[in-house]
């Protein structure tokens, strides 16, 4: 299957990545403005810019996902975690969404200069989000999960299918609009004076209103209920991390477009094991036979143990790399290592042999640290000052 590549959502704006919250609000009105469908009628690459440039705001107006879109690009907007952010937008998204950043020339709702609705004409709500919280283990990171949760929601009421009305004989002809779902209205545009035809404010595009709201719902079309949700969730997420699953949110009243799934990542403190971004940190303590002679240790990794081969005269604060053993980058640019940072222990109490012992070697030559182990030592500990 044929893939595209999404454009940078600066580009498509035509802003800096420095651009405030107002310059790209009105970018994007430019651009809407310019490749709208009533300007461009029957004009498909004018409908891609409209829906690509409706994208690209929907991301930067947002601090959180322009956040993460900046460190991490289009693979940071949860499109690998089974649901993402924007792709695919519909026109009626587009309107439902931001059809009141241009005010009265550009209509309410789905109502645009010319009268974009859905199917029916009808104005579509949309639901609620919900936020939700997931634990994540080292090792799920490291591997991407799918996880289920279990999550009270308002649903679509299944008595009355989301409708509202008690049965299909409770509904009377709308006075408003006498059924047709819209009005036509006369207004002035930054196109100069127009005839549009506008949703029917009385019936919402329906075309006809409730006499017999549903017993179960009161007419609202959503009851509160728990859903258990499937999130498929990428390898390499971090801490505080947001994904999106489109409209897996809370329903909208009488039909429309669910809100979204919001999922926050928490990440659990591994007993051994420290992260540090795409690297895995352990502190291995050597016993000073076992740094002085050398010995085979067993360190843990995030898919179980590995045996290293600990060198003679292996000095405190070496870091010794084990490749590829650490955590892949949620841009798939490739995966962190192991990093295994030695630490000799001192004993804290000696015996009196042991101190005779020792004694006796304290002012041998090799006993004695070289002129170059002090001087890296010193750069180290210079350099954390720098």
């Amino acid at each position: 299957m044929a893939t595209t590549t999404k454009r940078d959502y600066y580009d498509v704006l035509e802003v800096s990545k420095t651009a405030s919250a107002e310059e790209i609000k009105k970018a994007y009105r430019k651009k809407a403005i310019q490749y709208h469908p009533d300007k461009n009628p029957g004009n498909k690459t004018a409908e891609e810019k409209f829906k690509e440039a409706a994208e690209a705001y929907e991301v930067l107006s947002d601090e959180n996902k322009r956040s993460r879109y900046d460190q991490f690009g289009h693979a940071g907007l949860g499109g690998a975690a089974g649901g993402g952010y924007s792709g695919g937008m519909t026109m009626e998204d587009i309107f439902s969404h931001f059809g009141d950043i241009f005010g009265e020339g550009f209509g309410g709702g789905f109502s645009s200069f010319g009268g974009f609705h859905s199917g029916r004409g009808k104005q579509v709500n949309r639901g609620s989000d919900l936020r939700v919280k997931v634990k994540l283990t080292l090792k799920e990171i490291a591997t991407g999960i799918e996880k289920k949760i279990k999550v009270k929601k308002y649903i679509s009421c299944p008595h009355c299918k989301g409708s509202g009305a008690e049965n299909d004989q409770s509904y009377s002809t709308c006075s408003t609009c006498r059924g047709k779902g819209h009005v036509t209205q006369t207004m002035n545009s930054i196109f100069g004076q127009m005839q549009t035809s506008a949703v029917c404010p009385n019936c919402h595009g329906e075309g006809k209103t409730i006499t017999k709201k549903c017993t179960h719902c009161y007419g609202e079309g959503i009851v509160k209920d728990e859903e258990v949700i499937t999130i498929n969730i990428p390898a390499g997420v971090e801490e505080g991390m947001q994904l999106s699953v489109r409209e897996r949110g809370n329903a909208a009243r009488r039909g429309g477009i669910n809100g979204d799934l919001l999922v926050v990542i928490e990440e659990e403190l591994h007993p051994e094991l420290i992260r540090d971004q795409q690297d895995i940190i352990y502190n291995l303590i050597l016993t000073f036979p076992q740094a002085a002679l050398g010995s085979t240790v067993e360190v843990p990794t995030l898919d179980g143990k590995a045996k290293i081969k600990i060198e003679p005269g292996t000095q405190p604060g070496k870091v010794l790399r084990l490749k590829n053993k650490g955590l892949p980058s949620i841009n798939r640019y490739g995966t962190g290592d192991l990093l295994i940072n030695v630490v000799v222990y001192v004993p804290e109490s000696l015996t009196k042999e042991q101190k005779e012992v020792l004694s006796k070697m304290e002012n041998a030559p090799n006993f004695q640290p070289p002129e170059s182990i002090k001087e890296k030592i010193f750069g180290k500990f210079r350099n954390i000052f720098d």
